[in-house]
């Protein structure tokens, strides 16, 4: 038996398992740097992800508060009466929905209801005609041009129309706003510095400038 030979057998054997050994201890080395790191990318994406749920949740919240606000004082300057404007929010699965009601304190107690199935037209017409004000102020970046309108208030008593005007111009004065507006109505065009009435006749279109 040459022991001599066995001998550099098993040490030849042993360094190339060393060697092994070595390189395994490297990559372990190298997964764990590895795993570390994407332990610390993870947590830092849950962080950022909850801090942008908590900007986004106030930065609707300060919205909602702005909407609400405009839309109460429109309707208590339009209707004279005390109306609040209230947005309810609700979240499923990753999405969200709004409902819009209009409150109000009667002898009988809270009374709260849908725009849409509110008595007369009037209180949608201007419940819709203020929420387009408000998210074309609150919209970023800013929205810039006129605010066009098509009718508004067409469902609105005649006994509110002048509240409507004066609305219409203290809004187009406060926001630095020039109004586009479409009406049947005399005194909301009466109003314009530059009036324009359309007619029709045998299916041909007329455009007369009205002096102010």
């Amino acid at each position: 038996m040459d022991l001599s030979k066995d001998l550099a057998l098993l040490k030849e054997h042993f360094y190339r398992e060393e060697t092994k050994k070595n390189i395994l201890e490297e990559k372990k080395k190298s997964l764990d740097d590895s795993l570390e790191k994407i332990k610390k990318e993870t947590d830092t994406l849950e962080k950022l992800t909850i801090l942008f749920q908590k900007t986004s949740r106030y930065a609707r919240n300060q919205g909602k508060t702005q909407i609400e606000s405009l839309t109460t004082r429109s309707l208590k300057y339009i209707f004279k009466r005390d109306y609040d404007f209230q947005i309810e929010i609700s979240e499923k699965r990753n999405t969200s929905s709004a409902d819009f009601f209009v409150l109000e304190e009667t002898d009988n107690g809270l009374v709260k209801t849908k725009p849409e199935i509110s008595k007369g037209g009037g209180i949608v017409d201007i419940v819709s005609l203020a929420l387009r004000m408000a998210f074309l102020e609150n919209y970023r970046p800013k929205v810039e041009g006129p605010l066009i309108l098509d009718e508004p208030a067409k469902h609105v008593s005649e006994e509110y129309i002048f509240d409507i005007g004066d609305f219409l111009l203290q809004f187009s004065q406060q926001m630095n706003r020039q109004i586009i507006m479409i009406t049947h109505n005399n005194h909301l065009a009466s109003l314009a510095k530059t009036s324009y009435k359309v007619s029709q006749e045998d299916g041909i279109s007329h455009v007369e400038k009205i002096q102010a």
